[in-house]
């Protein structure tokens, strides 16, 4: 049995999962149809874990008592080997604990679980972050599953469409230079219902941090379909590389990159879980394969 990755098998899906970063690295349909980007030379990435930041810092800089520590775009977790905890034919859990590498970066003592589960068509990815050292733990986390766009070879990637579960009317947020601008702008979702073009991330990601809906289904005319739903997390970022890429991210956060003018101590960024010594954080989301 490889030691690299896993894969799990159900009635109507099959996903395999790599021990580096413990990373969603494909997911196929009962027909055996690849859903998830291979990560291709535009993006050479599946499904990295976001931890302990969605998106950057300012600077790269993460300040905490006095001292500055270099800390990259979205973390140190989608870097690093996971340990398997369990590998069952339809479940597996893997975990990231604090070492010296990642605290030279993040100076924090953590652990961070991560289990797969199968069921039937539905994928859940459920995390539990575990706060073992003595002082409060401030993080985000946030799942970044890239999705073929089209994800039925052949059809128009202006055929599809994402469909949230309630309407969003509010205002969605930008960033300039990976930072959150200042001021929001107004929603290009339409009622429930977004409708996807390459020009919509020529300004890159779309972050909704006023969500109304739990869940969005990322659809054409026809099958199949994508379903992601979520609980825990408060954020949704939408992204494509900008100039036209075939991939769509759909990506549930707990955060977000730091406000522009913000540069002060990490515990007080915006959008973070404060976690106390000796307890966790347990947050999830499901990725569904549907028709429309």
């Amino acid at each position: 049995m490889s030691t690299d990755s896993h894969t799990l098998h159900g009635d109507a899906m099959s996903a395999t999962i790599l021990a580096h970063g413990a990373e969603l690295s494909s997911l196929k349909n009962a027909q055996g149809l690849e859903l998830l980007w291979q990560a291709g030379p535009q993006w050479p990435r599946h499904a990295p874990l976001l931890f302990p930041i969605v998106g950057k810092l300012k600077n790269d800089e993460l300040h905490h008592r006095g001292k500055t520590y270099p800390m990259t775009q979205h973390g140190v977790a989608r870097d690093h080997r996971f340990e398997w905890v369990l590998r069952e034919p339809a479940c597996c859990k893997l975990a990231l604990t604090d070492n010296a590498e990642t605290r030279a970066r993040y100076p924090f003592a953590f652990r961070l679980e991560v289990t797969y589960t199968v069921k039937g068509a539905d994928l859940d990815v459920t995390f539990e972050i575990i706060n073992t050292g003595n002082e409060i733990l401030p993080a985000s986390l946030g799942g970044h599953p890239a999705f073929n766009w089209p994800l039925l070879p052949g059809l128009p990637k202006e055929s599809y469409r994402l469909i949230f579960s309630n309407e969003e009317p509010t205002p969605i947020r930008r960033l300039k230079d990976g930072l959150m601008r200042p001021k929001p702008e107004p929603t290009p979702i339409q009622g429930k219902t977004l409708a996807l073009s390459e020009r919509l991330f020529d300004d890159d990601a779309i972050i909704m941090d006023q969500l109304a809906s739990a869940s969005v289904r990322y659809a054409a005319d026809r099958d199949p379909s994508i379903e992601v739903s979520w609980d825990g997390f408060r954020e949704l970022g939408v992204w494509s590389k900008p100039g036209g890429v075939p991939f769509l991210c759909i990506e549930p956060w707990h955060g977000f990159a730091s406000p522009s003018d913000f540069d002060g101590e990490f515990i007080d960024k915006p959008g973070l879980m404060q976690i106390a010594p000796g307890a966790s954080r347990s947050l999830s989301y499901r990725i569904g394969i549907g028709e429309p």
